[in-house]
């Protein structure tokens, strides 16, 4: 037997209907159009500071690269043994909303040792309801409209990141006589070259993005970087911006703030296009950390939040691939479920203890499927594709956060076309789902969102008298975020 008879008779290519060919194309395919997250985990992850100032890797400045490398070292990974342990056309990457969650969240209650054990601990609990075939019971108990509504909040979550990091929305200053919350660029007014370069981004990925050109997202990320670095050559904007800072007294210092700079980075032509990549990120975890300095509830709360969204988002990234591929059976499942959600829970758990975040499939694997890929060889040749990338890192440090976040409003986007999987007209999901959807960016909190969401789901059905239909995990979590959302109160209480 050949080494090509081998590869198909592994990997059940001709018995899918598919060919040596499609799908090393779809792999292909599949990796451009979500290598975006190389550059984008590291913008998320990379400039947020823990409760102590830290910066992911235990510095006192930002280090880029060293997210990169540790971001396509694990996708490259876990995307390979995707394809080989359940063979089927999933990538896996560092989830975009896991990395907010984290970044955003996570974060500010913790260190990120702390944080990315929270991430890791998640990772374990989703393998063992997977292992233990408790996830029928978990998937049951929270109704689907309420998960989509998720989804959808997080999406809106996201959205207002991107215009935020952007410029294109600011925090409004921080003044007595200021009542608005958030405003349109700088004091009512779009200021600056950043901006610009922005909004052409954007442009150009809702451009491509319609055309369905494949990788669009990393094109305009590409084309929208080299438009920055000639901004900055010929204009010399600097950076200082695009965030509001507060001095002292509350007010903004503007001596400290220019909101017509580069917010993140300042573009420019890289030193270095290959490097030694830098694995340091990895082990930098601690799995019961949080649970000593954040307390138990909190700690519990996060923990579930993380595995509700990974948990779920999985489930319907995988059936929605066997669905395009033409791989679900009579009920609606995908080939080697059991083996799919093993691979991802153990990728959830991976992404932590490297120190990226979650890793989760990606529904971009649609890409690949569309190119003709059908079987776990396309995601073999997307975790190698992945792998290779660790090498050019610092290429990283040159993309500044205004080429890179329209992917974070196209990604809104496509979660928000969702909502029309509510059911608008029944007070009892509607009114949760909507609490859902509009409280995380409300309160730029994913947290405050579900919670919410899950509390008012139990309290319609107790007062229409349908309290016997809530399944009593939610019962469980509803109480526990009762709890989180008046733990200070509570606290200063007992105290």
């Amino acid at each position: 037997m050949t080494r090509t008879h081998r590869i198909d008779s592994f990997f059940k290519i001709s018995e899918r209907g598919s060919t040596l060919g499609r799908e090393v194309r779809g792999g292909v395919v599949t990796f451009f159009t979500m290598a975006y997250i190389i550059v984008l985990n590291p913008l998320i992850l990379g400039y947020a500071p823990d409760v102590d100032g830290q910066f992911l890797g235990g510095g006192d400045a930002p280090d880029l690269a060293m997210i990169a490398a540790a971001t396509a070292l694990v996708a490259g990974v876990m995307t390979i043994l995707m394809g080989v342990v359940a063979n089927y056309p999933l990538a896996l990457a560092t989830g975009l909303g896991l990395n907010a969650f984290v970044a955003f969240v996570l974060a500010k209650e913790m260190t990120w040792a702390d944080a990315m054990g929270l991430v890791v601990l998640e990772g374990i609990v989703i393998l063992v309801l997977v292992l233990t075939g408790f996830r029928r019971a978990v998937f049951s108990a929270v109704p689907t409209q309420l998960k989509v509504a998720i989804s959808v909040g997080i999406g809106l979550f996201i959205a207002l990141i991107g215009l935020v990091d952007a410029g294109f929305v600011h925090r409004t200053p921080l003044l007595p006589s200021t009542t608005v919350p958030v405003t349109l660029g700088w004091d009512g007014q779009l200021q600056g070259w950043p901006v610009a370069v922005f909004v052409f981004g954007l442009l150009l990925l809702i451009a491509l993005h319609a055309r369905r050109v494949k990788g669009a997202i990393l094109i305009s990320m590409a084309v929208t970087t080299l438009v920055a670095i000639i901004v900055e050559t010929i204009a010399d904007v600097g950076g200082t911006g695009p965030f509001t800072v507060p001095a002292d007294d509350g007010h903004v210092d503007g001596s400290l703030y220019n909101p017509t700079a580069w917010g993140l980075s300042v573009p420019g032509w890289p030193k270095d296009v290959v490097g030694t990549p830098d694995f340091g990120l990895l082990g930098e975890f601690n799995l019961l950390g949080a649970w000593e300095n954040a307390g138990i509830v909190v700690a519990a709360l996060f923990v579930f939040t993380l595995l509700l969204a990974d948990f779920f988002d999985t489930l319907g990234t995988m059936t929605a691939i066997g669905s395009e591929a033409g791989l679900l059976d009579e009920e609606g499942n995908p080939p080697n479920m059991e083996r799919i959600l093993v691979v991802d829970s153990i990728a959830a758990a991976a992404g932590g203890a490297a120190g990226v975040s979650s890793n989760t499939s990606y529904i971009e694997s649609a890409s690949g499927v569309a190119e003709g890929a059908r079987t776990g060889l396309a995601s073999v040749i997307t975790g190698v594709l992945f792998l290779l990338a660790t090498f050019f890192a610092p290429l990283v440090a040159i993309v500044p956060s205004e080429a890179a976040v329209p992917a974070l409003v196209l990604v809104g986007f496509l979660m928000m076309q969702q909502v029309k999987g509510i059911d608008w007209d029944d007070l009892e999901i509607a009114i949760p789902a909507f609490l859902t959807i509009v409280l995380m960016p409300f309160t730029y909190s994913i947290t405050a969102g579900i919670g919410a969401g899950f509390i008012a789901f139990v309290f319609l059905k107790i007062v229409r008298g349908k309290a016997a239909e809530v399944k009593l995990l939610m019962w469980v979590v509803s109480a526990l975020f009762v709890l989180y959302f008046g733990i200070h109160p509570l606290t200063d209480w007992l105290s």
